[in-house]
């Protein structure tokens, strides 16, 4: 009996369950499947890396320009600025608008622009300040500041100046 189950094991067709061997490139730069999404993702991480170090790039330059200006001597200019800018602007507020010899009219010059005011009188006589600001390239621009109108500061309360 051993004899034929070995005859029979031998002489019967064994079935074997494979399939063909198939090769293919796993990098879709050879294969050419998924070649698209492949050069999309490279693409990706080169725009990526590129914004990455143009962000750095800026980040390192606005620490170098607040460190820049937060040193001794560029605050030492911005107070002297400060300080000459706002006794300028009081000297002009007084020569405009002091009641004892009053100047009506005069210019500076701030920062290359010259400005120039005049006290006008209009058509239904009131006066009002015309303020020309005249920069380096030749621009005008015209302020007309009325003088004497309106309550502001003022401690009336009519009801025609509080709008009831």
């Amino acid at each position: 009996m051993r004899k034929t189950i070995m005859m029979l094991l031998l002489v019967a067709p064994l079935t074997s369950l494979s399939s063909e061997i198939v090769f293919g490139f796993k990098n879709p730069a050879f294969s050419g499947i998924g070649t698209g999404s492949h050069y999309l993702t490279i693409e990706n991480q080169e725009h990526s890396r590129k914004k990455a170090i143009e962000d750095a790039l800026e980040a390192a330059e606005k620490a170098a320009q607040r460190e820049a200006e937060n040193t001794t001597l560029a605050k030492f200019i911005r107070n002297l600025e400060s300080r000459i800018y706002s006794q300028l602007s009081k000297q002009l507020v007084d020569n405009m608008f002091s009641n004892e010899d009053a100047v009506t009219f005069g210019s500076f010059t701030l920062e290359g622009s010259v400005v120039s005011y005049e006290v006008l009188t209009n058509s239904y006589g009131e006066d009002y300040i015309q303020m020309r600001i005249t920069d380096v390239e030749g621009t005008e621009t015209v302020i007309e500041i009325p003088i004497g109108t309106g309550n502001f500061g003022s401690t009336d309360t009519s009801e025609t100046d509080a709008g009831i």
